[in-house]
C-alpha cells in the first residue's frame, strides 16, 4: 500500500467538501452516476472503434445501499481505469481555472448557496466527501491483464493506493456515509426511497439501466427523441446539467428534427452563463454525437463552429457509420450539412430572443457576444445573421444598440456607420477623436472587445452602410456655415517644423477637423493597422515594422496657436522641440497609448511646469 498526498488545490477543495454547508448535497449521486455513464459509453466506443475485446451485452450501473452498515455503493461495468489514470484523475486537479473554482466555491460556501459550481470544473467526484467520511474506489481497466487498483481516502489531504487482485472490469465506488443531519441538509443516503427519488429527478435520461436489486430506476428514454410536449422543463434542465457540467439552468432550449434523405435529431442548449474556460484553448468543446441512439463522440467540434462553442447538446444521426472517426467527420458531407443547419438554427433562435425576450437576449450577449463576434472573422457565409444579432456600445445611450437601430437613427447626410475602438467605454467616450462627432451630434459605436479590432476590417458594410473608424483616415464632417476653416497655409511652417522634429514618431502633421477642445490627436491612415492591433500582433510574436501615424493639430486651441506664434518669433528657440515632444506625448496618452520613454516625458513636463510657478 502506498500513501500519497493530494495536489495542493485538491486538498483545499476536499476541505470545502468535507465541511460543506451547501444546501443541495443530493448532487453527489448525480455526479457518480454521470461518471459511470461516461465509463460505459467509453467501453462501448472502444469496442466499436478500436476493436477492444469486451462484453458489452449488459452494460449497466448498479446501486447498493446498506442502512445498517451506512454504506452506499455505485458500480459500473464500463471502461475502468489504470493505476496511473486513478492518480491523474482523482489525486490531482489537472484542469485549468482551479484557483477561480476555489474562489467561487468559497464565496458560495460563505453565502450558504447551492453547490452550483461543483460539476462545472470537472471535479464532481470530490462532492462525495460532502456525504461520506471515507470513499473507496476499486477499478480495473478493460483490456488489461492482471490486477486492478484500490484507492481510498477520508478526505483529509492524503489517499492510499494499492493493487486489488480480484477487481472486476469497471469501477466500484463505496461511500462510508456520514451520520444523518437534516439541519445541515445531510439526508439518509442509504434510504432506498431517497436514492430512487434522486435518480428519477437527475438521471432518468441516462441511456443505460440504473439498477437497485433487479429494478431499473430510470426510463432510459432519449430526451431528444421525445416530442417536446412530452418532456418537462425540469427534465430538459437536468439533461443539460448532465451533459454540460453547468448546474445552472440553460437560457434556451432548441429542438431540431430532420427527415427525408438524411435524418437526424438534435437537442441543443444555450447556457445562461459563460463557462470559466470559454476563451481557453485547451477547453473541451463540441456537441455529443450519437448514431441510432449509440454514443459515438463526446466533443465533436465538427458539428458546431468555434464561435458557437458555448452551445451544448446532442446530435443523433441515423445514417452514419457506428465506427466513424474524427478524420471522416471532417470530410463527411452529411456532417457539413448538419453543421450548416445547426448554425442557422442557433443564430435564428438568438434573433428571435431579441424581440420575444429582450432580457434573455441581453443576458446572452453579455455572456457570449465576444465569442460570437469571432464568427465575423472565420464564417463569412454568416456575416449578415451574426451582425443582425450583435449589440454594441454607443454614444447615443447607455444600453447597447443593434446595427439596425443605429442605421435608423443616422443623420440624413450620414453615409457611414462610425465607430471607435478602445479598452473601455470611458476611454473611448473621452477620446479626442470623439470631439467633433459629439459636438455635431453624430452617433458613434463604442467597441471595447479585443476581437473588435480585427473583425471591423473583415466586414465591409451593414445594410449597405460602410463601417468607418473615426480614428483612421481624414474626417470631413459638414460644418456650420458660420464656422470658418483655418487656412492650412498659415500653419505650414509650424507643420513642417513639427514633422521634422517628430520624424521618428509620425509620418505626417496636419490640421484637424475632428478636434474641438483638445490640442492634438493621433490618427492612422485608412489602410494602416491600428496601434492596438499592432500591439496584439507583437504579443503573439509577430513582429513587423512599426507603423507611423499622423499627428493632427487643433488650430483653434490656445497651445497650438501659441506654438505657431513662438515658431514665427524664432524657429531656433530650444524650447520648441521639447514642446513638440510634449504635444505628441499628450496626444498619445489621451488615447490610452504607451509612451516610449515615460521618464523623459515626465522630466520634460516637470521642467516646463517649474517655469510657470
Amino acid at each position: 500500500m502506498e500513501t500519497l498526498e493530494f495536489q495542493a488545490e485538491a486538498r483545499q477543495l476536499l476541505q470545502l467538501m468535507v465541511h460543506s454547508i451547501y444546501s443541495n448535497k443530493d448532487i453527489f449521486l448525480r455526479e457518480l452516476i454521470s461518471n459511470a455513464s461516461d465509463a460505459l459509453d467509453k467501453l462501448r466506443l472502444a469496442k466499436l472503434q478500436d476493436g477492444l475485446e469486451a462484453d458489452t451485452s449488459d452494460l449497466h450501473i448498479q446501486i447498493e445501499a446498506d442502512t445498517e452498515a451506512r454504506t452506499l455503493i455505485v458500480r459500473d461495468n464500463g471502461i475502468g481505469m489504470t493505476r496511473e489514470e486513478v492518480v491523474a484523475l482523482i489525486g490531482t486537479i489537472a484542469k485549468s481555472g482551479t484557483a477561480d473554482l476555489l474562489a467561487k466555491l468559497k464565496e458560495a460556501n460563505e453565502a450558504k448557496g447551492d453547490a452550483e459550481l461543483i460539476g462545472q470544473f470537472g471535479v464532481g467526484f470530490y462532492s462525495t466527501f460532502m456525504v461520506a467520511d471515507k470513499v473507496t474506489l476499486v477499478t480495473h481497466k478493460a483490456g488489461t491483464e492482471g490486477h486492478g487498483t484500490r484507492w481510498e481516502s477520508a478526505g483529509e489531504g492524503t489517499y492510499t493506493i494499492e493493487d486489488e487482485p480480484d477487481a472486476p472490469v469497471g469501477t466500484t465506488v463505496t461511500l462510508q456515509l456520514r451520520p444523518k443531519d437534516e439541519e445541515d441538509a445531510l439526508y439518509d443516503y442509504a434510504d432506498e426511497w431517497r436514492i430512487k427519488e434522486i435518480v428519477k429527478r437527475y438521471s432518468d435520461f441516462i441511456s443505460f439501466p440504473i439498477r437497485m436489486g433487479d429494478e431499473a430506476l430510470n426510463s432510459m428514454k432519449a430526451l431528444w427523441a421525445r416530442p417536446r410536449s412530452e418532456v418537462t422543463d425540469e427534465e430538459y434542465h437536468e439533461f443539460y446539467k448532465h451533459i454540460s457540467h453547468d448546474w445552472s439552468e440553460p437560457l434556451e432550449i432548441i429542438n431540431m428534427k430532420a427527415e427525408g434523405t438524411f435524418e437526424y435529431e438534435a437537442l441543443l442548449f444555450i447556457p445562461s452563463r459563460a463557462p470559466h474556460d470559454l476563451f481557453q484553448r485547451d477547453a473541451r468543446r463540441g456537441l455529443q454525437l450519437y448514431v441510432k441512439r449509440v454514443f459515438i463522440m463526446d466533443d465533436s467540434k465538427e458539428l458546431i463552429p468555434d464561435y458557437l462553442r458555448f452551445v451544448k447538446g446532442v446530435v443523433d444521426a441515423a445514417d452514419l457509420s457506428l465506427n466513424i472517426s474524427r478524420e471522416i467527420l471532417q470530410q463527411d458531407r452529411h456532417i457539413q450539412m448538419i453543421r450548416r443547419r445547426l448554425i442557422k438554427k442557433v443564430l435564428s433562435t438568438i434573433k428571435d430572443l431579441m424581440s420575444s425576450n429582450p432580457e434573455k437576449y441581453a443576458t446572452f450577449w453579455r455572456e457570449f457576444g465576444r465569442a460570437v463576434k469571432e464568427g465575423l472573422l472565420n464564417d463569412p457565409d454568416n456575416h449578415k445573421p451574426i451582425l443582425e444579432i450583435a449589440s454594441f456600445g454607443t454614444t447615443a445611450q447607455d444600453e447597447p444598440t443593434t446595427l439596425a437601430a443605429y442605421v435608423e437613427r443616422m443623420k440624413e447626410d450620414q453615409e457611414e456607420i462610425y465607430y471607435l475602438t478602445g479598452e473601455s467605454r470611458s476611454q473611448v467616450v473621452n477620446s479626442p477623436h470623439m470631439e467633433a462627432f459629439q459636438a455635431q451630434g453624430y452617433e458613434v459605436l463604442i467597441l471595447t472587445d479585443p476581437v473588435d479590432e480585427i473583425w471591423v476590417d473583415a466586414v465591409p458594410d451593414f445594410d449597405g452602410k460602410k463601417l468607418r473608424s473615426i480614428a483612421r483616415g481624414s474626417v470631413d464632417l459638414k460644418k456650420d456655415d458660420a464656422e470658418e476653416k483655418e487656412p492650412e497655409g498659415d500653419f505650414a511652417p509650424l507643420l513642417g517644423f513639427l514633422k521634422e522634429k517628430l520624424d521618428e514618431q509620425v509620418k505626417e502633421v496636419r490640421l484637424s477637423h475632428r478636434l474641438t477642445t483638445s490640442a492634438a490627436c493621433l490618427v492612422s491612415d485608412s489602410d494602416d493597422i491600428t496601434p492596438a492591433l499592432e500591439k496584439m500582433y507583437r504579443a503573439m510574436g509577430q513582429d513587423g515594422p512599426r507603423v507611423k501615424r499622423i499627428l493632427e493639430l487643433n488650430p483653434n486651441h490656445a497651445l497650438v496657436a501659441g506654438l505657431r506664434s513662438a515658431h514665427e518669433r524664432g524657429a531656433e528657440d530650444p524650447a520648441l522641440p521639447e514642446t513638440a515632444e510634449l504635444l505628441y506625448g499628450t496626444a498619445l496618452l489621451a488615447e490610452g497609448g504607451d509612451l516610449e520613454d515615460p521618464a523623459r516625458f515626465a522630466k520634460l513636463l516637470a521642467d516646463r511646469l517649474a517655469r510657470t510657478v
